[in-house]
């Protein structure tokens, strides 16, 4: 007797804005493109930035209300593919800072961005760390350890992002996220559609 076999499950790609320069006003600098990350060799074959349709009009909303102060963003990571996010678990398993890839990232996603502001001058606003510092002095709220100037460049940020309707990681203070982020299925490289805005 022959039984069935049922066919694999399909999944819709996912279609990915490109986040480039020409069409958003942001500096980006995707730091796994390069060996200058926690894994100490680039994790990305491009240094593009992609993001879910939604979070493109949740970060064009925080470009829009940033200029008017006289910033504008850096973006130092967005979509990043699962076999990524395992690169970097495999490096460091540090679930404070990392997303375990078995649950799934919401960088993985599409819905996240990590980002500095930059003054006119085109200068990065001091954080107080760096980007990707493992570290507690990276979480938000931290008094000790950390400047007046760092903390008000921080809670600046978070005023932007959050009034253009982000939510923040407590853990990272460039790391941003739409709410509800699970609801976005993971995309892996092959499942990614990028698209033109």
């Amino acid at each position: 007797m022959n039984t069935p076999v049922a066919a694999p499950p399909t999944f819709p790609l996912v279609p990915l804005i490109d986040i480039a320069t020409s069409a958003y006003d942001v500096e980006i600098e995707i730091a796994y493109a390069t060996a200058q990350n926690i894994t100490e060799m680039p994790v990305y074959g491009r240094a593009a930035c992609y993001l879910h349709p939604d979070a493109a009009e949740k970060l064009q909303r925080a470009i829009e209300l940033a200029r008017p102060l006289g910033y504008r963003l850096k973006i130092f990571d967005a979509y990043r593919p699962t076999e990524a996010q395992w690169k970097l678990w495999n490096a460091r398993p540090d679930p404070e800072f990392l997303a375990d890839p078995r649950r799934g990232s919401p960088h993985s996603r599409g819905v996240a961005v990590d980002l500095n502001l930059l003054d006119a001058a085109g200068r990065e606003l001091d954080m107080g760390t760096g980007f990707d510092a493992f570290t507690p002095l990276s979480h938000h709220g931290v008094i000790d350890g950390i400047s007046a100037e760092a903390q008000r460049n921080r809670l600046l940020l978070m005023g932007i992002m959050t009034s253009a309707g982000w939510d923040f990681y407590r853990n990272e203070w460039w790391h941003y996220q739409l709410f509800d982020s699970r609801r976005y299925p993971l995309i892996d490289d092959g499942k990614a559609a990028p698209t033109m805005m």
